[in-house]
Parts: C-alpha cells; structure tokens; sequence
C-alpha cells in the first residue's frame, strides 16, 4: 500500500501556545536568537526566558541556535549551547547543569511512523543529564536519554539511550570506551 500524504492529520498535537505567540516568537527568533549579527549570549537568553524555557545561570548561547518552542525547553546551570545548534523541540527537552551541546548538533523530538501510510507524527522528549557532551554535528533522536556525563562523538547519532560516563561514535552511535574524569 503506498504512503498517503493527504490523509495525514496531526490535528492531536497541540504546541501549547497560540498561534500568535508562535508567530511572535518565530520573528524574535528569526531577529535575535538564530541571527549571526550579535555576539551578546545575554540577549538570546533573555529571550527565551521571555516566552517561557526555564534557564539556569551561567548559560552560553552562541549565534544562530535554533529552539522550536522555548516553552518546551528546561536547560539548567552551566551549560554552553554551541553556535547553529538546533533545538527542534516538540514535546519537552531537558538538559541538565554543565551539558556543552557543540556547533551543528540536532536534538530531534519529533518523527514519522514510516509503517503507516498516513505517515503519522511521532513526538518523544530528550534528556541530557548533567555533564553531558554533544559533540559537532551530532543527532539526538526522539526519546534519548544520555545519561551523567555521556559523550556522543562528532557526526555521531544517537539511536538508543547513552549510558553514564562512556563515550559513542558512530551511526548508529556504539559504546567506544568509558570517560575517564581527571581532576582540575
């Protein structure tokens, strides 16, 4: 049976904003956050707080990050959120303290059931717990946890849940070795 576009219906999912707060917030992002012009973390995280995402103290957000629904969004201390980094958030992502989330990297919480030809949406949260490291370009799939102070390499795509302190690779990314943490 082929795949039937015009019978697709998300009309369940509901972002939890109006559209007009979903508008407003498409043009300060497009202005403000995802821009290249200002270097000022500041700024952009002002603006998220403003429409609602939950951001501890001494958060870096580089030029360029992307966030679907600030809303949605829950990031706590410490954490550096690299530049053109895309939050593409559905449903809740939680990031915990001391997370460096590096240049390019995707957090993906939404997807397509490929088994139904009416190709429904699918949406499930991400959790990145406390000194997590999301390396460049990396992806994040619908309903991953990486658990304490995981590691997920370069270019690497997360599939399954990430154990504590070990380091992944690959795609899909697979256990490499354990992180090893040297004192300051």
């Amino acid at each position: 049976m082929p795949v039937q576009l015009n019978r697709y219906d998300n009309s369940w999912y509901k972002t939890g904003r109006s559209a007009f707060v979903r508008m407003l917030w498409l043009l300060t992002s497009s202005l403000f956050v995802q821009c290249n012009w200002h270097p000022v973390s500041f700024l952009r995280v002002l603006l998220l707080r403003l429409f609602g995402a939950k951001i501890g103290k001494g958060v870096m957000i580089k030029p360029g990050v992307q966030v679907k629904y600030p809303w949605l969004l829950t990031v706590g201390n410490y954490t550096w959120i690299g530049e053109h980094v895309w939050i593409d958030n559905l449903t809740k992502v939680e990031i915990g303290n001391h997370v460096c989330i590096s240049q390019g990297a995707y957090l993906l919480t939404g997807n397509h059931d490929y088994k139904k030809t009416t190709f429904d949406l699918m949406v499930k949260g991400i959790v990145l717990e406390d000194g997590v490291w999301i390396g460049a370009k990396g992806i994040v799939c619908p309903g991953i946890r990486c658990c304490s102070h995981s590691v997920l390499a370069a270019g690497s795509v997360a599939t399954k849940d990430l154990s504590a302190y070990m380091i992944y690779s690959g795609n899909p990314a697979m256990p490499l070795k354990e992180r090893v943490m040297e004192k300051a």
